[in-house]
């Protein structure tokens, strides 16, 4: 730690990395009554117009940060994140906050304990702001519902930031949080990261013990960071995976820490890069110019840092679009509504609801199966190089309500709904069907002002060099 932190730029903390404000906060330059008030003002100047947090929590997050305070004063052992804001989707629990899952359909709930990740933030020393926006049961890479304001881009608020962790991202990008967790089970770290500006990791599966997705049926989901720079996600990482871990799936143990990997940003690799799209067997994925622009800079930008790009030998199951969509949405089938909640779920639940609803178990088994082996054979097909590189979005951020057809009836509705985001963010569910670590870099500001990217993914459990590729092109 510097034992002199970099000054406080005139645009306030909030102008401060997350690293850089973690220092002052350790240093005793600033009080985390100090910065937790400056983030509180930062929200309500600008929540109103982004619609980043369906829910503040300012009198928790001030009592907690005098605490934080007294504990400095009496020199206690502080946490690596002492002091340090953050928010968390509303798809999880924090004790004594309402918990909407992004539903109009099911009543809220408040929790009285917090669920693993929040626990392990809390004991890190983070200080939670309050909910950010999310999809209705994190389904979508968009984050519209019908209980609060979309959120919405802070690089053009006409815009989409993208979803699951929308809120969570539009509130980093705009400078209402220096970082915050998101949670991964199809892109829903990545997709906003590349759609605001920022740097999202998708770890391997169980390398956060409270996102080890061992309670998702295809084992998808897992916690990750969003943050402005690699170090800084690095940090938040470090933070998230201090706790026990008593998950079976776990993924192995790294030598130091991931902030060192990516302060020491070290590295040549062999990158291979494709745009194959294992929804091209059903859906025609196109790449907007901006998608290839951002690619083509990335590639110049590794190449120039040493590393070999080539193109990459890869193919996928025809079958994985069905057996995707089978695994994703199992779950709804066993939602259970109260009267009247059918008619309050948006029309991309109601219709994949009905279709998980209509398939037996022998059709979920065969899906389950059909991901297994896309997970073996994709695995097998990326190990001949150490990373493979990709686009990170197929296109530039929607336009909010981009992805609701109203001219179409019924189910097509919610279905139509469905194949569009396949065709905006083609290239990351595979990602999370084999369980491996991946990480979107911003490598293109579009002539409108928007961010474009890549995603590079990893072999099993290298988030480290991830994260010191990301580093060394400059995020």
């Amino acid at each position: 730690m510097p034992a002199h932190p970099d000054p406080v730029p005139p645009a306030g903390l909030h102008g401060l990395t997350a690293l850089a404000l973690r220092d002052h906060l350790a240093s005793g330059e600033v009080s985390a009554r100090e910065v937790t008030a400056h983030f509180l003002e930062r929200i309500e100047e600008k929540n109103p117009d982004l619609g980043a947090f369906l829910l503040v929590t300012p009198d928790a997050a001030l009592r907690e940060a005098a605490a934080a305070d007294e504990l400095f004063a009496r020199g206690g052992p502080l946490g690596p994140l002492h002091g340090m804001p953050l928010a968390h989707k509303d798809l999880t629990d924090v004790a004594g906050v309402p918990t909407t899952l992004g539903t109009a359909a099911l009543p809220p709930y408040v929790p009285e304990s917090d669920s693993p990740l929040p626990a392990v933030l809390r004991r890190a020393g983070a200080i939670s702001l309050g909910k950010t926006q999310v999809p209705e049961f994190g389904l979508s890479s968009y984050s519209e519902n019908l209980v609060g304001a979309p959120a919405r881009n802070p690089l053009d608020p006409t815009r989409s930031p993208g979803g699951s962790s929308g809120g969570s991202a539009a509130a980093v990008a705009a400078g209402l949080l220096p970082f915050a967790p998101g949670t991964d089970g199809g892109g829903s770290v990545r997709i906003p990261a590349a759609a605001t500006g920022l740097v999202g990791l998708k770890p391997n599966r169980g390398r956060v013990p409270s996102g080890a997705g061992q309670n998702d049926l295809g084992q998808f989901v897992v916690a990750g960071p969003l943050a402005r720079t690699a170090a800084d996600a690095a940090l938040l990482l470090d933070a998230m995976v201090a706790e026990p871990n008593h998950h079976a799936t776990s993924a192995a143990a790294v030598d130091g820490s991931f902030l060192a990997a990516a302060q020491r940003a070290e590295g040549r690799f062999r990158i291979g890069v494709s745009t194959l799209s294992p929804f091209s067997s059903r859906l025609e994925i196109t790449l907007d110019p901006e998608a290839v622009q951002a690619l083509e800079a990335g590639v110049g930008a590794l190449t120039g840092a040493g590393h070999d790009v080539v193109d990459a030998e890869v193919g996928y199951d025809a079958r994985y679009p069905e057996a995707f969509q089978t695994v994703w949405t199992a779950g709804l089938a066993t939602l259970e509504l109260p009267p009247g909640g059918e008619e309050r779920l948006t029309p991309l639940t109601a219709a994949v609801r009905r279709r998980a609803m209509q398939r037996s178990a022998a059709d979920l088994v065969a899906a389950i199966d059909v991901l297994r082996r896309f997970e073996e054979d994709t695995i097998r097909a990326y190990g001949r190089y150490d990373m493979i590189l990709t686009p990170a979005l197929g296109m530039i951020p929607r336009p909010l309500g981009w992805y609701r057809d109203d001219s179409l009836g019924g189910d097509a509705q919610g279905l139509e709904d469905y194949d569009r985001q396949c065709r905006y963010s083609p290239f990351t569910s595979m990602v999370n069907v084999c369980g491996l670590p991946a990480i979107t870099v911003p490598t293109l500001r579009t002539a409108g002002g928007l961010s474009m990217g890549i995603q590079l993914i990893g072999r099993p459990g290298a988030e480290a060099q991830l994260l010191a590729v990301a580093a060394q092109l400059g995020k």
